[in-house]
Parts: C-alpha cells; sequence; structure tokens
C-alpha cells in the first residue's frame, strides 16, 4: 500500500489525480471522511466493486455506501432527487445524511446487495469530495476496516490491517469520528427513517414541515 500525506482542508491536486488514476484502473483507495476512513472504488466497475468486498472479507449481500462532491453529481450519476429528497440535501450536505435513492441501471449490481436503492451523501471533507470531483462521479465508501471489526478514524490502523489490497492511502490524520450518519429512505410516497444517527429523526421531519 502507498501512503501519501494530503492537507484535510486543501488537499493537493497530484494527490488527488493520482488517487483517481487508481480508482479508474479499478484499484481501492482509503480515503478520510468526516468520520471515519472508507474504501473508495468505482461503484459503476462491477470488478472494482468485487475487489472491495473481497479485501473486507465481507458478504456480497450487504450494500455499499456511496459518496458524492455534491448533489449537482449525484443527480448527472444517480438520477434526480425527489422533491423530499432535493430538500433534505439542501438543507444538510455536505453533512451526516444519507440518503436512500432509486438505483440506477448502470450501477454495478452488487453495489446494492440485490435493493432497487442505493444509499448516498456529500461528505463534510474536502479531501472525500474533492475526489469524487476529480473521479467525476460517486465513489463507494465503506468503512476501511476487515468484515467485523471495528470501523477506524486512524490512518495508522488503516494501514496496518488493509494490506496490498488497497493501492493508496490518502493520510490526513485522524478523523472527527462520531456518531454515523441518519440514513433516510426517499424513495417513496413517505420518507422513512432507515438508520438512526447523527441527524435527529424530528429534525429531519422538521425540515420537511411534517412535525
Amino acid at each position: 500500500m502507498r501512503r501519501v500525506a494530503i492537507d484535510a482542508r486543501q488537499p493537493d491536486a497530484s494527490v488527488l489525480e493520482e488517487a483517481a488514476t487508481v480508482i479508474r484502473g479499478g484499484g481501492i483507495v482509503a480515503v478520510p471522511t468526516d468520520t471515519l476512513y472508507g474504501l473508495a472504488a468505482d461503484p459503476f466497475s462491477a470488478a472494482a466493486v468485487e475487489r472491495v468486498f473481497a479485501i473486507k472479507a465481507r458478504s456480497a449481500e450487504r450494500a455499499l455506501p456511496l459518496i458524492a462532491a455534491d448533489i449537482t453529481q449525484v443527480e448527472n450519476r444517480l438520477g434526480p432527487l425527489p422533491p423530499a429528497g432535493r430538500r433534505l440535501a439542501a438543507a444538510y450536505w455536505p453533512g451526516p445524511l444519507t440518503l436512500l435513492v432509486p438505483r440506477p441501471s448502470t450501477l454495478a449490481a452488487d453495489v446494492t446487495g440485490g435493493l432497487d436503492s442505493v444509499g448516498v451523501r456529500v461528505p463534510a471533507h474536502a479531501v472525500a469530495r474533492e475526489l469524487c470531483r476529480v473521479c467525476g462521479g460517486p465513489l463507494t465508501a465503506t468503512s476501511a476496516n476487515l468484515s467485523g471489526a471495528p470501523a477506524s478514524a486512524d490512518p495508522d490502523e488503516v494501514a496496518r490491517t488493509m494490506g496490498e489490497g488497497v493501492g493508496l492511502l490518502l493520510d490526513a490524520g485522524p478523523t472527527a469520528g462520531g456518531p454515523p450518519s441518519t440514513i433516510v429512505d426517499v424513495t417513496g410516497q413517505a420518507i422513512r427513517l432507515v438508520r438512526p444517527g447523527a441527524i435527529p429523526w424530528e429534525e429531519v421531519q422538521a425540515c420537511l414541515g411534517r412535525v
């Protein structure tokens, strides 16, 4: 695994391009987010997604979350957000809100674990967002750990446990950790809480004027 230091607030363009080259070639990059380190790969490549599952020793029945640069990138690559989803995204992105949206046919099937929807968010971390921007689309962001092991905010731990299956580690120092993102399904007529997290469900509902 190659390890490269990167500034968390002003990431170097040449380092991001090196990471994007790895991802375009079907490889995996360990990347910092606003919570933990994640494994970034091309979710539109079946081979790259298979590699993520293999590195984590994780069952392919479990879905992989995605991150994106901004709302525009989400809509350009995954499809238009429904009105409720767009309103929540405008209020909470970048931030710890994951929206379940319909899965486009172009997405690798294993990303969603057989479901018709996929989770995506825009993280509040410049490195993660800018890497998505340079790559031109959303990336996987499953935690950088072996399945069943604790997720890590420490790049040293990521380097120790992930091994040579990861092509590049973008080391921006320890990440903030904290609670996971709140997951909200916006695919139906009514929004649905899938997982409680950093943003209280009551606040999500209030944002939409439903409480």
